[in-house]
């Protein structure tokens, strides 16, 4: 065996992950020009940073395999010793010969993968805080959507000639708090200055260039940044981008307090800083009112006991479990919602800058603080070494126990069974303290929701027939129309032989009605009408699909008098004539189904004997029959019934 041999050897046992580094080492050193051994040992970081490394992150490892010029790149003072601002990565990433933006920003996207592993480097060597870490990973979403934003707008320039107003790009979530992690989507809202017609509209140009930076993101390899834009208005059913008058409106109209707390962290990225600067004094009111009002904090308490709900099963989940990553910032935001009108520097992106000034305020207790900041800290370093193995959106703590163990010697500990005990300490003390953020009295009155197989679920139908959906807003006076439903739909709900399954359909017919507000006010003024939807639903499968496809059905059936009697064959005929004076096979066909759902709407309300139904359905079967043998002309043709018919 080599010396070298033995040095890899040496390595590998001494590491977290003796195969893989042993496999990386062995695949370096095979392209290596020289002795790698020597040159390790002048290593600015340390050899022992780099075999780290290798253990923990699959990704880096292979990096470095693939490309032995990035060793020597890391190898530079320069480069691995200090953090990289904005300047320093545009300056190095454009004095490259290659065009950026070649073969769907190829290029960019080497650059990228070669900056987070530098950045994965210093991490797991110590050489640079949370703060740093999140900062520059930040800077490089940054420094990548900028440049495809330059290129997309240059492109679009070329083709549509240039727009008549200023375009910018907030960062939102992580990107707007500076607090990225190693495998993040990058929240962004993209905004323009004002409508106005040119060759396009402006609402047409940018909403294309929009699409381009998507798109241009979206696919290749190695990847970028995975863009989230759901916390745009109207999410996922709303356009790419807005004017800064249709956020106004918007906000205005439809605003949610969720959206209050997200705004907090807006930030301008890329594209005009006036622009940016513009949309945060007209909405800052909106983000931190100066007098919270009753309501405002009955939804924020809403919002926290939702947080609570969905708490996911896997205790281990650093991001969204129980006492994590997800409650300390709610906690954060709330006290900046709450008194960031009257402390300005309480106006932070950032949660650990605003942790201080909470500190500052004496908003909360001294301990307190340092408790919520210590383990934002802790958790923040467990989430990223589960994120630097593959560079995937992971936040739970693996249950396979090597890889467990290994997590926990990484990170300092001598055992797995140290991390846990740390982690459930960290979290019990976070629970308590997002537990008593809102007085217990903005509690929502309980609810009985024992009639329900699945409670949890119901509750989730519930809240989004209060809320809407992810896609869809729903306005505040929708919302209280709705809490004056809410119990006569429950009590309608405990008289069904299967409420789960009614209570969705229900959710379905809703989302299929689109004019919400006015839906709950029918209802919430009409019991008998909610009575006649409950029972029908819960009844017939057939009657639920109609209305569901065809929800304004309800209206015409219910509006007409005929559900408390039934329609003759000769009526049928009557109001079919029309229909077949036209040829119109397919009214023939809605107007069947119409009739359908209205004797089912009789039977299910015991207004019509059996026997009597039974004649109403034969005589709809046969007006229909007929209307059609005339249309396609079969005045020739004997129709003989057989069966039930």
């Amino acid at each position: 065996m080599s010396s070298q041999a033995r040095w890899i050897k040496s390595k590998a046992e001494g590491s977290l992950n003796p195969v893989q580094v042993e496999k990386a080492l062995s695949e370096i050193t095979s392209g290596w020009d020289g002795s790698l051994p020597d040159f390790l040992h002048d290593f600015p970081l340390g050899e022992e940073a780099l075999i780290h490394l290798l253990a923990v992150s699959q990704i880096c490892a292979e990096r470095l395999q693939r490309d032995p010029g990035l060793l020597r790149w890391l190898a530079r003072p320069e480069i691995s010793m200090s953090d990289r601002g904005p300047r320093r990565m545009l300056a190095e990433l454009h004095g490259n010969s290659e065009s950026i933006a070649a073969e769907n920003f190829r290029p960019l996207r080497l650059w990228k993968a070669r900056e987070m592993t530098r950045i994965a480097l210093r991490e797991v060597a110590e050489a640079s805080a949370l703060e740093d870490t999140t900062a520059e990973l930040s800077c490089l979403a940054g420094v990548c959507l900028a440049t495809v934003y330059e290129e997309c707008d240059t492109r679009l320039r070329a083709r549509a000639g240039a727009p008549g107003t200023e375009f910018t790009i907030l960062g939102m979530g992580k990107l707007g708090g500076r607090e990225l992690n190693h495998s993040s989507d990058i929240d962004l809202i993209f905004l323009y200055g004002e409508e106005g017609q040119g060759r396009f509209t402006n609402h047409e140009w940018h909403n294309r260039l929009a699409e381009q930076i998507v798109k241009s993101f979206s696919g290749g390899e190695p990847n970028l940044f995975r863009i989230d834009l759901r916390l745009r208005p109207e999410g996922a059913a709303g356009p790419l981008a807005r004017s800064l008058e249709s956020m106004e409106n918007y906000y205005a109209g439809f605003g949610e307090t969720w959206e209050r707390l997200a705004l907090i962290k807006a930030r301008h990225v890329c594209g005009s800083k006036e622009l940016a600067y513009e949309f945060s004094r007209q909405h800052q009111p909106f983000i931190f009112p100066k007098n919270p009002t009753p309501e405002l904090l009955d939804e924020i308490a809403a919002i926290k006991r939702r947080i609570e709900r969905e708490v996911p099963a896997d205790e281990l989940d650093v991001k969204l479990g129980a006492g994590g990553i997800r409650e300390i910032e709610f906690v954060v935001q709330t006290l900046q919602f709450i008194h960031g009108a009257k402390h300005a520097f309480l106006q932070e992106q950032g949660t650990l800058k605003a942790l201080r000034a909470i500190a500052q305020l004496e908003l909360l207790p001294s301990s307190e603080v340092r408790a919520l900041d210590e383990s934002y800290r802790f958790l923040r370093r467990i989430e990223h070494r589960l994120q630097i193995e593959a560079e995937r959106q992971t936040h739970s703590i693996p249950e396979d126990p090597e890889k467990r163990e290994r997590l926990a010697r990484s990170l300092g500990f001598d055992s797995a069974a140290a991390l846990l005990a740390e982690l459930q300490t960290s979290n019990e003390r976070v629970r308590e303290i997002f537990h008593h953020l809102i007085a217990s009295g903005t509690a929502a009155p309980a609810v009985n929701l024992d009639i329900f197989a699945d409670p949890p679920r119901a509750t989730r139908a519930l809240s989004e027939l209060a809320q809407g959906s992810v896609s869809f807003h729903v306005a505040p006076r929708t919302r209280q129309i709705f809490r004056k439903l809410r119990p006569l739909l429950l009590e309608q709900l405990a008289q069904c032989a299967d409420p789960d399954a009614t209570l969705v359909a229900i959710v379905r017919f809703v989302e299929a009605f689109g004019l919400r507000s006015l839906l709950f006010e029918l209802l919430a003024t009409n019991p008998k009408l909610l009575e006649l939807l409950v029972r029908t639903f819960d009844a017939s499968f057939f009657a639920t699909n109609v209305l569901i496809r065809h929800p304004h059905l309800l209206e015409e059936i219910t509006r007409s008098a005929t559900l408390n009697h039934s329609l003759s064959l000769s009526e049928h005929t009557a109001s079919l004539h029309p229909l077949v004076e036209r040829g119109d096979l397919d009214s023939i066909r809605v107007y069947r189904q119409t009739q359908l759902l209205r004797t089912t709407m009789r039977d299910v309300l015991g207004l019509c004997p059996l026997p009597d139904l039974w004649q109403e359905i034969t005589d709809l079967a046969e007006a229909c029959l007929l209307a059609a043998a005339a249309i396609v002309g079969a005045n020739n043709l004997t129709i003989i019934a057989m069966g039930k018919f």
